[in-house]
């Protein structure tokens, strides 16, 4: 670090939703309740398709593990949002705002990866389905969500790397509610170029090339679909596939206008909007997204809570 870089000892504030003086307490309770959801709704999906043994497939396996990553990513940043609505200040240290980036760069990472695995999954499912208990199965999906886990552990050390080795020279307050790369880089008093490089690199590698691969899954659901003879058939293929569609369609909408969207002074306020459909309500919406609308699900966890 370089002498000017005060930040290493004093830390940073996070604004997040200072500004509005008079609604804190609300803000308080409403963020409060969406995370006890969030930890319900999610640790619900876990507990049931870990217990119920009708459950043990590789659809309901990429299920479990994306609801545990929702947990862990929100509790990554919710807390801090809550506690930041009782506080005056906001503050949060140096290595703190650097952990938080990384965890929050991991899980978010990684669930582009397993919604990306999930596509597969669904994609074997009806356009290969007599080969696929051979091609998707147990093997398979436990290193597709190892794979998932370790690619973003080690790649996201050197983008955390690269931002907390810059001089934060000027101002302490990032005007965000939890550490992340943009604000953070509007900080520094060096040029960022390099930073913005290894970002667009990121989002080139964990964003895009996930999506595309969903995109081009969905591409060949979609013709698969359609030759079918039957409509009946055909609303049944869909239905396995509407779930993850729409959880697709809430967290890659936000990820990728948030972080692909041209820069502007008036944006800070769209891009805190933005954060706060990825960060939290899409971990809001995914348990109810899968148990309302499926049969199995709301089967299984009636028998666990019958004690049959």
């Amino acid at each position: 670090m370089v002498s000017g870089n005060y930040t290493t000892t004093s830390g940073f504030i996070l604004l997040g939703y200072s500004n509005l003086t008079n609604l804190q307490g609300l803000l308080f309770v409403v963020f409060l309740i969406i995370y006890m959801v969030i930890l319900i709704g999610n640790g619900v999906i876990v507990f049931v398709t870990m217990l119920d043994s009708t459950l043990h497939t590789p659809m309901y396996f990429f299920l479990r593990n994306l609801s545990f990553v929702e947990i862990c990513y929100t509790s990554v940043t919710l807390p801090k949002m809550v506690a930041n609505c009782l506080a005056e200040d906001g503050k949060i240290s140096f290595i703190g705002c650097a952990a938080q980036m990384y965890f929050s760069l991991l899980l978010g990472g990684t669930e582009c990866f397993l919604l990306a695995a999930m596509a597969f999954d669904r994609y074997v499912a009806i356009c290969n389905p007599l080969h696929y208990t051979l091609i998707v199965n147990s093997e398979v999906c436990a290193s597709m969500v190892a794979g998932s886990w370790l690619v973003n552990i080690l790649a996201h050390f050197g983008q955390t790397y690269l931002v907390f080795s810059l001089p934060f020279c000027e101002s302490r307050e990032i005007n965000h509610f939890f550490c992340d790369i943009p604000p953070l880089l509007e900080l520094s008093c060096v040029d960022t170029f390099r930073n913005k490089i290894a970002v667009f690199i990121a989002v080139l590698l964990f964003i895009i090339t996930p999506f595309f691969f969903i995109v081009i899954s969905y591409i060949k659901i979609a013709s698969t679909i359609m030759k079918m003879p039957s409509a009946q058939g055909r609303c049944k293929a869909f239905s396995t596939c509407s779930s993850h569609l729409t959880v697709v369609t809430l967290f890659y909408g936000s990820v990728m206008i948030a972080y692909l969207k041209p820069k502007s002074k008036g944006s800070v306020d769209t891009d805190k909007l933005l954060s706060l459909f990825y960060t939290i309500m899409t971990p809001v919406f995914n348990p109810f997204i899968y148990s309302l609308r499926n049969k199995e699900v709301k089967i299984a966890l009636r028998k666990i809570l019958s004690g049959k």
